[in-house]
């Protein structure tokens, strides 16, 4: 490969580190020395504690994954929200072992398969231990640790991204056929996990026509592999969008806030950008030792390999603000999971060696950021709901609402409880935590659950329930799927912890062939 940063490298081990006279604690050197065993000792620590602890402190699943056990066990190509793999994947989980736990152990599974492939690509570049510091700038992001426990869209595509990353830097660098095919799956794959991929796609694709190097590949088979490998992989779900009218984009419509005049070109891509810095605080405080004294004879950022890497680093960021500067359409901050995924790599090729001295600094400020962020999370759902008495789903009382529900369905029926008519969150804890497992129509709205037979609810029966408004009178937008549903006394659980109560309406929707009792 052509010019590469100027770096003294570890024959053994590819590390870029500056050797120092001192000596160095022998934890530091076995890192040294063997970064990949580091890294594999890293990936171990970091699933077994992001694991673990929403194991223990999450008394009731989250919402993701409650929304994601009601779609899931559908097995549509498309729902109304968004694409489906994060939701087949969890009723996966759910089939295999039956327990909460996977599901965290699943995101887990997804963010270290995310930093793998990171370190893959990086470890050619910038060697073992330069791939192990950049993970270690990565893992400061709360993205990978504090909030991947609610396994959802944001997170499944994490690894989509990495390997496209992956693939498009080792298809530039060595033109080979296998890594345009990996390139047309990732993207492709990714578009089942959450359409945000254009964002990546987008400055990949502008990269490949304008760059002077790239554009050179146009003139062989790849990158039209790529593409079409890319459109056969997603085109099941893009047939879907077309014979559905397109229903997601609806929901991200109605998710982006939007646009009230001039100021809104400006103030949602800066608000936009304020959130993803505030964001990047711990990362770019474990960079720190690298920004400060760098260390002499550190490269000058003029390399392709450079080139690449800083566009898959800051592209996808440059084209959220871009989108958002042109349409005035407001983002959420919590899409910005997979943008970061190559600015670990980005600081460690630009700023270039890494001294003993400051490996040190940066697995202390690593360790400092890891622990405080799960100190933070073990705070907020263990300590602080006996004090703040605030919302938290996770300590909703799913299991007992729906033990509730089951029970006084089959007392007033004699039948089980085959549905439940209610909207996502309480009609999901319903549906997962019942024994009977019942299916939901979300909303009443059969256009929000088409897999639903009307007739066979009709049938069977269901239970209304909500939790808002007038707990004595059936809720409008209930009345029309569920006419003559007999209301019944309101009542009250409390919630798992912080003092809360549930106050839950609900009435009978008896089925023709029930028993009246």
């Amino acid at each position: 490969m052509p010019d590469r940063p100027a770096h003294k490298r570890n024959e053994e081990e590819g590390s870029v580190f500056m050797p120092s006279a001192r000596a160095t604690p022998n934890f530091l050197t076995w890192i040294e020395q063997r970064p990949g065993a580091a890294f594999a000792a890293f990936a171990v620590l970091h699933m077994a504690v992001w694991t673990a602890l929403p194991a223990l402190l999450y008394l009731n699943l989250p919402l993701d994954l409650i929304e994601a056990l009601t779609y899931g066990r559908e097995w549509q190509l498309g729902y109304d929200k968004l694409p489906p793999l994060p939701w087949w994947l969890v009723e996966v989980a759910y089939r295999l072992a039956g327990h909460d736990i996977a599901y965290y152990a699943l995101a887990q599974i997804v963010v270290i398969a995310a930093f793998a492939l990171v370190w893959t690509m990086a470890r050619p570049l910038i060697g073992g231990l330069g791939a192990l510091v950049a993970i270690l700038i990565l893992d400061g992001l709360h993205y990978f640790s504090y909030t991947a426990a609610k396994f959802n869209h944001d997170v499944v595509q994490l690894p989509f991204w990495a390997l496209a990353g992956l693939a498009f830097h080792r298809a530039l660098r060595t033109g080979r056929l296998l890594y345009w095919i990996l390139l047309g799956l990732a993207l492709g794959l990714s578009l089942w996990a959450k359409y945000f991929i254009v964002v990546l796609a987008l400055p990949l694709a502008l990269f490949v026509l304008f760059d002077k190097e790239a554009r050179k590949t146009l003139k062989m088979p790849g990158p039209y592999v790529a593409a079409a490998i890319a459109l056969a992989v997603a085109a099941p779900h893009l047939l879907w969008l077309v014979n559905n009218d397109f229903l997601p984009f609806h929901y991200a419509e109605a998710r982006a806030a939007p646009s009230r005049g001039l100021i809104d070109h400006i103030l949602h891509p800066l608000e936009f950008a304020v959130d993803q810095l505030g964001f990047l605080l711990p990362a770019l405080l474990i960079a720190a030792p690298l920004w400060f004294r760098r260390e002499a004879g550190a490269a000058t950022p003029q390399s392709y390999d450079w080139c690449i890497v800083t566009l898959l680093a800051f592209g996808p960021m440059a084209t959220v603000l871009a989108l958002s500067a042109l349409t005035g359409r407001g983002t959420v901050a919590m899409w910005g999971y997979p943008l970061w995924l190559f600015l670990g790599v980005w600081i460690v090729i630009t700023l270039g060696a890494i001294a003993p001295a400051r490996l040190a600094w940066i697995v202390g400020l690593w360790a400092a950021v890891f622990c405080g962020l799960a100190i933070a999370f073990i705070g907020n759902y263990a300590v602080l709901p006996a004090y703040d008495a605030r919302y938290r789903a996770v300590l909703y009382p799913g299991d007992r609402l729906a033990a509730e529900m089951s029970q006084r369905f089959r007392a007033a029926t004699g039948k089980p409880l085959a549905y439940v008519v209610s909207e996502m969150w309480t009609g999901g804890n319903i549906g997962h935590y019942a024994p009977e497992h019942p299916r939901v129509l979300i909303d009443g709205k059969p256009e929000r659950a088409p897999w639903i037979d009307l007739n066979d609810l009709k049938a069977r029966g269901a239970v209304v329930v909500w939790t808002e408004g007038d707990l004595d009178a059936l809720p409008a937008d209930y009345r029309a799927v569920a006419p003559g549903a007999q209301v019944q006394p309101p009542f009250a659980l409390p919630y798992r912890k912080g003092g809360l109560t549930l106050q839950v309406g609900w009435a009978i929707l008896r089925g023709a062939n029930s028993n009246a009792r």
